[in-house]
């Protein structure tokens, strides 16, 4: 094992004991770990790693108790109305490394160039899964920037709100034959990333895959029909 993939195998195994503590007390994760209950304040601290061997050893343990699909819809809060809120997923870094982690292996081999969203709520998951690929992220806006001359630039309509929208990006930020994973935190309607796929196609690049942490009814399916590439969400409402 080379000393990158060592050290990427032990801060995961701490994302997870961070991400357990929320739910286990020191004394349950000692009786699931056999560790004592200073040596997991050291590691849920962050003040050591453990070695490559405990390592190993407490990811096979820990691994039926952690459930990425299942910490993502137990921080999804809903109102009255039916609507929902997902900035307890969004904000969680050590939960959101453990997607993109999740998210980043299934698309290493595919040799992504980009990884591509709309500002704003989809940077945060773009710009983990962008880390794990070791890839830059760019991100459409609804307005230009100054100081930048050129812009890809699409139309689309909301649904449900009878007005017409503009996403703007840069044409620095794709370039012609660059492989594209096209990610967002939210996908209902699916206009938004239509958009981002027209941009692909004014760039010249190739979009590989969609990936959503929420979807909403059968939109994904739609997408992958139409689109004929690999389009997948988290978790499906």
């Amino acid at each position: 094992m080379s000393q990158i993939k060592a050290v990427k195998e032990k801060l995961r195994v701490i994302r997870i004991l961070k991400l357990l503590k929320k739910r286990y007390t020191y004394e349950e994760l000692s009786k699931i770990t056999g560790l004592p209950i200073t040596v997991l304040n050291r590691y849920v601290r962050g003040k050591v790693l453990p070695s490559t061997d405990r390592a190993k050893e407490l990811l096979e343990m820990l691994s039926p108790y952690i459930n990425i699909e299942e910490e993502v819809k137990r921080r999804i809060q809903f109102d009255e109305h039916g609507l929902f809120d997902n900035m307890k997923i969004l904000s969680d870094t050590n939960l959101m490394s453990l997607i993109a982690e999740e998210v980043a292996s299934r698309y290493i081999s595919k040799d992504i160039s980009k990884v591509l969203t709309a500002a704003t709520d989809g940077i945060p998951l773009a710009v983990h899964i962008a880390n794990e690929l070791n890839v830059d992220v760019v991100y459409a806006k609804k307005k230009k920037e100054v100081g930048v001359e050129k812009f890809y630039e699409v139309n689309y309509v909301p649904s449900a709100s009878g007005s017409v929208m503009t996403l703007y990006l840069p044409q620095w930020a794709l370039k012609r034959g660059e492989k594209v994973l096209i990610v967002d935190d939210v996908i209902r309607s699916g206009e938004t990333q239509k958009a981002l796929l027209e941009m692909c196609k004014q760039a010249g690049a190739v979009p590989v895959g969609m990936f959503f942490l929420i979807s909403v009814g059968n939109v994904i399916d739609v997408l992958k029909n139409e689109y004929k590439i690999p389009v997948e969400s988290l978790v499906r409402l």
